[in-house]
């Protein structure tokens, strides 16, 4: 079984336990994000990412979040957590890792805790307010306090009228920059359990590794 690819351990790798830190306005946008997220019933979000260097290629990917449950689709892959199991599978080499779910376990930077992992483990501040078209954005700097953090720094744009999130922009320890950006956001989007669980009849062939 392939090991997880680096873009999806920048979603899923916890980066820091320890209490966080900002100034007031940063405390402030974050709260109101976090907030309006946390008040849906679920969501769902397509989105582009890659190297921020506008020349590169841009990869796109889907998820759909219910609560703790969540469905995140990448280039060649897709995870898959029912809120009892996880699913890794791995279109390459058709074999899907299965991890048993526990909520004290989840990593902060899961699709499901985006919009509150800066409660923990990182220092926060307010950077600028930008405008594009018609729309203004405020984009707040989160910086990881443990010293085991795998990335160096990350950087959310908020919209300033919904407080929706429109990128994040990742630097890793070697400065590389990584941005994902949403493309088009459905609120209260109308999910199924169903669609949170590996169904192995539409993998002809795969190969399953229980790791549970």
């Amino acid at each position: 079984m392939k090991k997880i690819g680096v873009l999806t351990l920048l979603w899923i790798s916890s980066l820091g336990t320890l209490s966080a830190q900002g100034d007031a306005r940063a405390s402030a946008i974050l709260d109101k994000m976090s907030t309006k997220y946390q008040n849906m019933k679920g969501f769902s979000a397509n989105f582009t990412y890659g190297p921020e260097v506008s020349t590169a290629k841009k990869l796109s990917g889907t998820v759909i979040v219910k609560g703790s449950k969540f469905k995140l689709s990448m280039v060649g892959q897709e995870i898959y957590n029912n809120g009892k199991e996880v699913y890794t599978y791995v279109k390459e080499t058709n074999e899907v890792n299965v991890t048993e779910y526990n909520p004290a376990d989840e990593a902060d930077f899961s699709p499901s805790k985006i919009y509150s992992i800066y409660k923990k483990g990182y220092k926060y501040m307010f950077k600028e307010e930008i405008k594009q078209g018609a729309q203004v954005f405020e984009v707040v700097e989160l910086s990881p306090s443990g010293k085991n953090a795998s990335v160096s720094k990350i950087q959310i744009t908020v919209n300033k009228n919904d407080k929706s999130i429109k990128s994040w922009k990742i630097w890793d320890k070697k400065g590389k920059t990584t941005l994902f950006r949403v493309d088009k956001f459905v609120p209260n989007f109308p999910a199924t359990d169903a669609m949170f669980t590996f169904d192995k009849a539409k993998y002809p062939g795969v190969e399953i590794v229980d790791l549970r």
